[in-house]
């Protein structure tokens, strides 16, 4: 089923990879001769996973469970992790490629750069699965996520709920990232008629390259310094985002007195929302989104047919999607949510409180 590509050509010496440890994104390379005999083939259907990624804790439980999953369903899955690098995640695309996947499941670093991504698979008739960000301006054949601008608007809830008057922070994502732009979207659905109203002043605004907390510790570093620490609450993108923030009010001594946002349920986030520095933070079922776009990427490798809830325009076309509701996350509902679901360990999330103030497990 695998599709082999016939341009070696005879007496051709070229570089091949070896397949990266799973998830790594370490490759290793060694020149050998190229034959001009066809591979053999083989009836396993070979998934392509490139990632961004693995430097935060959730997407390695992304990639644990999709290559579960897949193995489970009797295919093979090649994943190879790019850490943020546009250049990389493109050279390993088309690696995966070369090596004949049959189906490529791609997490883009960068929503437009990673169109060319798409081109390449295309070019040798891979389809395309974009998982959990939107790939701008190309043809991708499919989208599964989570409905990204609910989840801005969570957020905003959330934090319009503790405190609907005064000076508020918006604390973005990577500008690179389309769902980054989703969250903004849902949170100033919520704000916007604050705003409007005179009842909230939208005192800062920025995205944090690359999701990377420190930079979101930056910026609101640069808030608290441009309004004199009068900044009464804070929407982060994230819980990367979240901790960069909660980092910065520390340092003023302004940690657990501001509401502030996250989202991914990360075992800091539950810390710290447990302890009272951060309010909220999303909760994205992760194995209901890998376990969905393992099903998913081995049904389009064997020609099946998709059936999708909705579309998503990504600025070239309406893209076939499936969209999963997300979960938002407090204090009061952690044991009924994350915990239950066995995403994250009540011990984990309170090994920082005494343990007579733990909730008792449903």
């Amino acid at each position: 089923m695998k599709k082999w590509f016939k341009s070696i050509k005879v007496g051709a010496v070229g570089l091949l990879f070896a397949s990266a440890l799973a998830g790594c994104g370490i490759v290793s390379s060694g020149e050998e001769a190229a034959s001009n005999e066809p591979k053999e083939k083989d009836d396993k259907l070979v998934i392509g996973l490139s990632m961004d990624t693995l430097k935060e804790e959730r997407w390695q439980k992304d990639r644990d469970l999709f290559e579960a999953k897949v193995e489970e369903l009797g295919a093979e899955v090649k994943t190879l992790s790019a850490n943020g690098d546009d250049a990389l995640q493109l050279s390993q695309a088309e690696q995966l490629i070369s090596e004949g996947v049959d189906v490529l499941v791609v997490i883009p670093h960068n929503a437009e750069a990673s169109a060319a991504i798409v081109k390449k698979a295309h070019d040798e008739g891979i389809k395309v699965i974009s998982y959990d960000r939107l790939i701008k301006n190309s043809e991708v054949d499919y989208y599964l996520s989570f409905d990204n601008v609910r989840v801005g608007e969570m957020q905003a809830q959330a934090i319009v709920d503790q405190v609907s008057s005064g000076n508020f922070a918006y604390i973005g994502g990577a500008d690179t990232d389309n769902n980054a732009h989703m969250f903004k979207e849902g949170a100033m659905s919520v704000l916007q008629p604050l705003i409007d109203k005179g009842d909230i002043k939208l005192v800062y605004d920025q995205f944090s390259k690359d999701w990377k907390p420190e930079e979101a510790l930056k910026n609101m570093e640069n808030a608290l310094t441009a309004n004199d620490n009068n900044v009464q609450a804070v929407v982060a993108a994230n819980d990367g985002t979240a901790g960069g923030v909660v980092q910065a009010l520390n340092a003023q001594g302004l940690a657990g007195k501001i509401p502030v946002s996250g989202q991914d349920a990360d075992i800091a986030a539950l810390q710290r929302i447990v302890e009272g520095t951060q309010t909220m933070t999303v909760y994205k079922p992760i194995h209901l989104i890998a376990t969905q776009a393992a099903e998913m990427a081995v049904k389009v490798g064997k020609g099946e047919e998709i059936k999708q809830d909705t579309t998503v325009n990504n600025g070239q076309f309406d893209v076939p999607s499936i969209l999963l509701d997300p979960i938002a996350v407090t204090k009061d509902n952690i044991v009924d949510t994350v915990v239950k679901d066995g995403f994250q360990k009540l011990e984990e999330i309170y090994k920082n409180v005494p343990e007579d103030q733990w909730p008792k497990e449903k």
